[in-house]
């Protein structure tokens, strides 16, 4: 029986930050068999796919390519016949220098079926992270995207030099860093003023974005000064000088952090999108995953009985998650607590409660266990108390409620397990010195992370900042040979960002004194 058909996704990534994939590069990506990726894409944007998905390097960089574009054509032709869902992810738009279009033609002539997702290109994009309009009223009113990869040594250039230099007001040329100084000369010798603004803007929209600006006059002179070098763009034309009114991006608090969380994926997207809006590069690396409990039965003979208890406690908004699921699922509401006193560790606790229409009627005034021990377990002597957790809690709350009199019943409501991944790419970021600061919400989260990283991982953490999200957490984190940066005041998400704000705050403040 033959195999059919598959089809080839044509999808633009994105100049880098993983923010500005479309969604439909992302619905692509999300029911991708194969994944073929490009050198400069945001390697956060593989986690789309699923778990199983392969994915094939096939990345340029200058003088070293890991397969030659006819090699890449044939590739891509090969999957597509073993019936697969083929994601071709380039970096910034497919047709814009990005050689989608030959990818497109090689497709079309073996009879491959494809579609084109078109991305955001670095040609608008890194301008307008750098605070650089192309165009602009008064200013430009046309632009021109150009390579910067000719061969200047080419008798005949295939660039109209006189058009470009006399008729387009802004001009954007890609990767042009290794012939800065032919582009210079070729612009001045047809006739663009000295003074013109440029602006050369390098790893455009990543955590490592970095702009300098100049004229044709002096350009070459300061990016040799500063050894700026690829990859970057270039941008020439009275646009420029809007820069130093509507730079954006560099204002923000944690610009130029790379920042690493490892809580669970499905708890990931807030804290990320807190983080991106302080001007932090966010890389969600799920250090553990939550699961439902092997077995149910202790939770279902809790439920049997439940109107035995007097108290349900929860310590975490996935306990809160868990136990209304099953309690769903055994066909029950949240009539079936009527009369039963709740008790929530902390804020986020109580958010999940009251997503679900449970009011709380005690909190502590420090979200940890000793603090509810210490603030409940008075209240609690001879009540009957059902304490759902996580199968890997910490036996302190239900062992010291025991002790002040409580009757207590733990059930397992979820479990932590540790995420089975890939940590080479991470790893790649650590070793490299490109990773600021690592956030920690749990102790699970801590060991997990360190095993995935693997024996070296001491060794790749040395000047990365910790973060961690109470005492608790900041303590297996030492105990593990972690340095810890700051804990958070507010054993809370929302504390543990501010913590990362205060301590860079204070750092900046130390610099600049």
């Amino acid at each position: 029986m033959a195999i059919p058909t598959g089809k080839v996704y044509l999808v633009g990534a994105g100049p880098g930050d993983a923010g500005l994939l479309t969604i439909k590069g992302h619905e692509c990506l999300a029911r991708a068999d194969v994944v073929v990726y490009d050198r400069l894409i945001n390697q956060g944007l593989l986690d789309y796919a699923p778990n199983g998905a392969e994915k094939i390097y096939v990345g340029k960089a200058p003088y070293r390519h890991a397969l030659r574009q006819e090699e890449i054509n044939e590739l891509l032709v090969e999957l597509a016949r073993q019936g697969k869902q083929v994601v071709r992810l380039k970096g910034g738009d497919p047709f814009v220098f990005g050689r989608g279009g030959e990818e497109a033609l090689a497709l079309k002539a073996a009879g491959i079926p494809f579609e084109v997702v078109p991305g955001v290109t670095a040609a608008i994009a890194v301008p307008a992270y750098a605070g650089i309009p192309v165009t602009h009223r008064g200013l430009a009113s046309t632009v021109a995207f150009i390579t910067g990869n000719e061969d200047p040594g080419k008798e005949s250039s295939a660039i109209n030099w006189e058009g470009l230099a006399g008729a387009v007001d802004t001009l954007v040329f890609l990767m042009g860093m290794a012939n800065l100084a032919p582009i210079v000369s070729r612009l001045l010798a047809c006739g663009r003023p000295p003074g013109t603004p440029v602006a050369l803007i390098r790893w455009g929209t990543r955590a490592e974005q970095e702009t300098l600006v100049g004229t044709l006059a002096d350009i070459e002179a300061k990016a040799q000064e500063t050894g700026f070098s690829n990859p970057a763009i270039i941008v020439v034309g009275q646009v420029v000088t809007l820069r130093s009114t509507l730079a954006w991006l560099e204002g923000k608090p944690l610009f130029g952090r790379r920042v690493v969380i490892t809580r669970p994926r499905a708890q990931v997207e807030a804290m990320a999108r807190r983080l991106a809006e302080l001007g932090a590069e966010v890389l969600a690396f799920p250090a553990i995953e939550i699961e439902p409990p092997a077995d149910w039965s202790p939770v279902d003979a809790a439920l049997a009985k439940i109107k035995d208890f007097e108290w349900l406690i929860f310590t975490s908004a996935n306990g809160v998650r868990y136990f209304c699921r099953r309690l769903q699922e055994r066909q029950l509401d949240i009539r079936t607590l009527a009369g039963i006193k709740i008790a929530a560790i902390g804020p986020a606790t109580a958010r999940a409660l009251q997503e679900r229409g449970l009011l709380p009627a005690w909190q502590p005034g420090e979200y940890v266990a000793e603090a509810v021990a210490a603030g409940l377990g008075p209240l609690l002597q001879g009540r009957r108390v059902l304490l759902p957790r996580a199968d890997i809690a910490r036996p302190f709350l239900a062992e010291d409620l025991r002790r002040q009199g409580a009757q207590v019943t733990e059930v397992a409501v979820y479990r932590t397990v540790k995420r089975e991944g890939d940590a080479s790419a991470l790893r790649e970021l650590l070793a490299a010195g490109k990773v600021t600061a690592v956030t920690f919400t749990s102790s699970s989260t801590v060991k997990s992370f360190l095993e995935l990283l693997g024996k070296d991982a001491l060794t790749l953490m040395e000047g990365v900042d910790v973060f961690c999200i109470g005492p608790i957490t900041a303590a297996t984190a030492r105990e593990a040979g972690l340095a810890v940066t700051a804990t958070a005041g507010e054993y809370t998400e929302a504390g543990l960002i501010q913590a990362m704000l205060d301590y860079y705050a204070g750092r900046k403040a130390g610099e600049e004194n």
